[in-house]
This record gives structure tokens, C-alpha cells and sequence, in this order.
């Protein structure tokens, strides 16, 4: 502003402030680089949202109780088929395994006395000595020890088998998800020590809505899951495999479909996107480069450029990205084709 300016009033110099504001502005305005919006076609694909899960996922608890006096992994670790996992103490059972142990071999001394008083009386018998109601008494005396060895061994057996329930082992070579115990804890039948799953056979799960027809195996129809940092993988339609139950509260079903073996990385609750095939019908929705879009807090939006050629922040909806067009997202709802979007939101911002 010139010397001159400093005289004139307050209200000119306002006017003559806002008037070379204006001009900037619509400098600005007109160098401002946008984009027309088009149409993009979807192709004819729908999506649903899954989540990872293993095939083999097991919670190894306690047959018995007592108290936790050895952990021999953590959560992370890769385990084989019978590795020890955890032990509980087990000398109160290990005890009665042993008197278990020593009331058998007393059947079995009981049984042996038995047989050979049996041979005495058949000696006895045959020589006319006893009576056959002895030798039938003798005969009973000896099959009931021999019952009682059988019972006791039995008996034995049980114990040494339930001691053996005291180290938790591995049923299956995994990978240790969780140990939800300490040492000292009491463990209990039932109660969960360790959670094992399988990485080697993984699958997703994917929550669709109830009218969702799956694609005809017979027309080899392809579907495909997408993974958080990873190219979609696509599998054949008779991978899929919608359950038979739907959920009242929320009408939806569900489908899966198995995952690639070797993929690294991939855990059991990843989240995941199963896209499949939507028939003849093509969405055509409006896409806008991704470096147009404005984030702010829970704000998403982008800059629509008005008859005017004045910038207007609009929140939209997005989508995914747009297919045969790099670096563009296709925008649900907010923005109507042919609409023209400020590509430099930070330019946009200051002409506004």
C-alpha cells in the first residue's frame, strides 16, 4: 500500500486491504490445479470383512489339579508333537501310584499262596482225605486272588496313568499363542494353560450379509482375499465355504476359504477382505486421486471447487482404490461425477 493510503479513512483502507486480499485469492484460485471427477467401474466385485483363523487351534488344559511348578515355553515359541509344556506337582499322585504299585504285588503273593494251598487239597483229594466241597472251597479261594490281582493291577495302572497327567505335553508341533499362567498357580480341569496353533493351515472367516449368492464352481469363477501390506490372492470358487447357519440378530453368514501354506507373518486375528464376484452387476462409483483426500481427527474429505473456482472442504466416504488406476479411491458417497477436486488440498486451504 502506497504512502497516500495512510491518510484516507479506516473504511477505505479496509476496503482497499480486503480488495488486494481478493485479488491474491482469485490469483491463487486460478492456479490451482484440479481434477475432474470420473466414474470408475467397479467390474462387478463385493467385499466382506474376515479375519484370520488356524484351522488346528487348541486350548490345552488340566486333566488334574495342583499347583503349577514348571512352565517350559512362552508365548512365541515353536513347539513339537509331545514336547513338555508345562508340569504340575504331582507327589501326592505319585504316592498313591506307588501304593497302588504295592497293593498289587500283595494280590499277587495272596494269589500265589492261594494256588499252591489249591495243589495241596488236589493232593488231598485225590487220596481220599478231603471232601470235594473242600477242594470246591479251596478252588474259589484261589479264582477270587486271581480276581484281586487283576483288580489291583487295573487299579495301578489307573494311577500310574493319572500321573501321568501332571506334564502337560504338546499334541501337535505349533506355536505356542498364549500362557495365560504363572508359576504357582492352581491349575484345575478345565482351566486353560496354554493355547497352541497350527501356522502351517490358516484360513480366513468372513462375515457376509444373508443374500450372498457364492460364484458357480462350474463356471470357474475366481474370488480373492486380501491381506494387510499384500497383493490380493486369488483362489478358485471352490475354495469357499459358506456355513449353513445364519445369525438372527445380525442376518449375516458365514464363509471361508483357506489361505495359501507358507505365507510369513500371517497370525490367527489379522484382519483380512474376502472379494468376490458380483455377478453381471457393475458399480460405477466416482474416484478421486489419493492425494487429494484431506484426513482431520475422524474427518476424511476433499476440496470441491466451486462454479465460483472457490475450494470447499466436503467430507466423503471412501472406498478402496479404484481398479485400473493407480494411486486413485473410489469415494462411496459425498461427491457426484463431474465435480471438480482441488488435487493440492494444502493450496486449496490457503485460497479458501
Amino acid at each position: 500500500m502506497n504512502i497516500a493510503c495512510r491518510f484516507l479513512p479506516l473504511s477505505a483502507r479496509a476496503a482497499i486491504a480486503l480488495a488486494a486480499a481478493l485479488v491474491t485469492a482469485a490469483s491463487s484460485a486460478a492456479e490451482l490445479a484440479t481434477v475432474t471427477v470420473q466414474a470408475a467401474v467397479d467390474g462387478g466385485w463385493t467385499s466382506a470383512d474376515a479375519v484370520v483363523e488356524a484351522v488346528r487351534d487348541t486350548t490345552v488344559s488340566s486333566q488334574v489339579a495342583g499347583a503349577v511348578v514348571f512352565l517350559a515355553v512362552r508365548a512365541g515359541d515353536r513347539v513339537q508333537a509331545g514336547q513338555e509344556l508345562a508340569r504340575i506337582d504331582a507327589r501326592a499322585a505319585s504316592q498313591a501310584a506307588a501304593a497302588s504299585a504295592a497293593q498289587a504285588e500283595a494280590a499277587r503273593t495272596n494269589a500265589l499262596i492261594a494256588g499252591k494251598e489249591l495243589e495241596r487239597q488236589r493232593r488231598l483229594f485225590e487220596k481220599r482225605y478231603i471232601s470235594q466241597a473242600a477242594l470246591d472251597r479251596s478252588q474259589a479261594q484261589f479264582d477270587a486272588a486271581q480276581a484281586q490281582v487283576r483288580a489291583q493291577q487295573a487299579q495301578a495302572h489307573a494311577a500310574q496313568a493319572q500321573s501321568s497327567h501332571y506334564v502337560v505335553r504338546a499334541p501337535y508341533a505349533g506355536v505356542v499363542g498364549e500362557v495365560p499362567v504363572s508359576l504357582g498357580d492352581m491349575a484345575a480341569p478345565g482351566r486353560t494353560l496354554v493355547r497352541l496353533y497350527d501356522p502351517r493351515a490358516l484360513r480366513i472367516t468372513a462375515t457376509a450379509p444373508q443374500t450372498l449368492e457364492l460364484p458357480s464352481s462350474a463356471r470357474s469363477a475366481q474370488a480373492a482375499i486380501e491381506l494387510p501390506g499384500r497383493e490380493r490372492i486369488a483362489i478358485e470358487a471352490r475354495q469357499l465355504q459358506r456355513l449353513p447357519l445364519v445369525d438372527s440378530a445380525t442376518h449375516t453368514v458365514q464363509v471361508r476359504a483357506d489361505l495359501p501354506a507358507g505365507l510369513e507373518g500371517v497370525v490367527p486375528g489379522t484382519f483380512a477382505r474376502l472379494w468376490l464376484p458380483a455377478g453381471n452387476t457393475a458399480a460405477a462409483l466416482p474416484a478421486v486421486p489419493a492425494s487429494a483426500v484431506v484426513r482431520r481427527a475422524e474427518m476424511t474429505g476433499v476440496y470441491v471447487v466451486d462454479a465460483q473456482g472457490r475450494p470447499r472442504l466436503r467430507q466423503v466416504r471412501l472406498g478402496r482404490a479404484a481398479p485400473g488406476a493407480a494411486g486413485t479411491v473410489q469415494v462411496l458417497s459425498g461427491l457426484r461425477s463431474g465435480e471438480r477436486v482441488a488435487l493440492d488440498p494444502q493450496a486449496a486451504a490457503q485460497v479458501r
